[in-house]
């Protein structure tokens, strides 16, 4: 089974990019807008005089704060996600036979090997990341070195690798600087409106024209505070959404890539049902704790068991699932499975 490049995942990735460039500055001038309107408005009512001025922020002072933010991402974003995990980079001396899998599998499709990182954790799982394919990291944990056999292992590493060649992991890493971004101005925003209420209690025996200024800088900082929060949610649900749109996709793409690299889909099949069974008779404490803001990664989801016996509470219309299910990416590699088998013999009886 030959590698063949998917265009469709390079069009969505060229299109993820743009829109993960985009979208931060979008973000900063949706606040500049709420601050020339709703926030002048308040200030003139605050201070009963108008406010004729504006806020004006050029495209050249916001481009590189955003390119410093995704400056940072690129250089430490890999670092972080494998402190998230607690993972660590093993030698080959360590870890012998996962390293060996891994160098073949790459010769075998003309790819840079990957360096190696193994967490500790007894939940089977992979991922992996990097700035680019000639320095990405696969991360595999101890559970799935200890779950799968050497045929599964073999297509989960081939399902990783698949992700270096495809290209896909960096545009992963840049994709959460938006939802960081937003989360940061969140949180300062909250942390603004509980100074606000707990400063409210030193103001008891303000009356008259004092009180009438406390309580106009109040509602200035409370309405300013919750747009601010409602701004941040709008675009972190929409960086949200992408990111898990693409990762569906990208884990489709290196299902086939597995399969192309190993000749064998059903391995992948049988490590899928595997890590799917493993990862079900888990507490979901343990699963949060390999969270790591990470789900969309992994090459088996864990977003699905976080939320025990009310997991339909997780509504997929709002926020589509980060990988495609189990079920139907078995079907899938069965499928491929079938038409290798169907080509062997037409060659066979050739």
């Amino acid at each position: 089974m030959e590698w063949e490049r998917d265009d469709g995942l390079r069009l969505r990735v060229l299109l993820a990019l743009a829109v993960v460039a985009l979208m931060p500055v979008a973000f900063v001038y949706t606040l500049v807008f709420l601050v020339n309107t709703v926030g002048l408005d308040l200030l003139a009512w605050a201070t009963d005089r108008p406010w004729n001025g504006r806020l004006v922020v050029p495209l050249w002072a916001v481009v590189p704060v955003v390119a410093g933010g995704f400056v940072i991402q690129y250089a430490f974003g890999e670092r972080m996600a494998l402190r998230s995990v607690g993972a660590r980079r093993v030698s080959a001396d360590e870890e012998p036979a996962v390293h060996a899998t891994l160098s073949r599998l790459a010769a075998q499709v003309d790819a840079p090997v990957p360096s190696l990182a193994v967490s500790e954790s007894s939940v089977p799982n992979a991922f992996t990341v990097g700035r680019r394919p000639s320095a990405a990291t696969v991360v595999v944990t101890r559970g799935l070195l200890e779950t799968l056999d050497e045929r599964e292992r073999e297509a989960v590493l081939a399902h990783e690798l698949a992700h270096v060649k495809n290209r896909d992991v960096t545009v992963m890493t840049f994709a959460y600087f938006l939802p960081t971004l937003t989360y940061t101005v969140a949180i300062a925003a909250f942390f603004l409106l509980r100074g606000v209420f707990h400063a409210l209690g030193s103001f008891e025996d303000v009356d008259g024209d004092g009180a009438k200024g406390v309580v106009a800088v109040v509602v200035v900082l409370v309405v300013s505070a919750v747009l601010t929060l409602a701004v941040s949610a709008l675009f972190w649900a929409g960086s949200f959404l992408l990111f898990r749109l693409l990762s569906q996709y990208r884990e489709y793409a290196a299902d086939r890539g597995a399969a192309s690299i190993t000749g064998d889909p059903l391995a992948l099949a049988s490590a899928l049902r595997t890590l799917d069974e493993s990862m079900s008779a888990l507490p979901d404490a343990d699963l949060r704790e390999q969270d790591g803001g990470l789900e969309a990664l992994y090459v088996a989801p864990i977003d699905t068991y976080q939320f025990g016996g009310d997991r339909e509470l997780l509504s997929s219309d709002i926020f589509p699932s980060t990988h495609p299910s189990t079920a139907d990416r078995v079907e899938r590699l069965q499928a491929l499975a079938a038409d290798l088998e169907t080509g062997t013999q037409g060659a066979s009886d050739a």
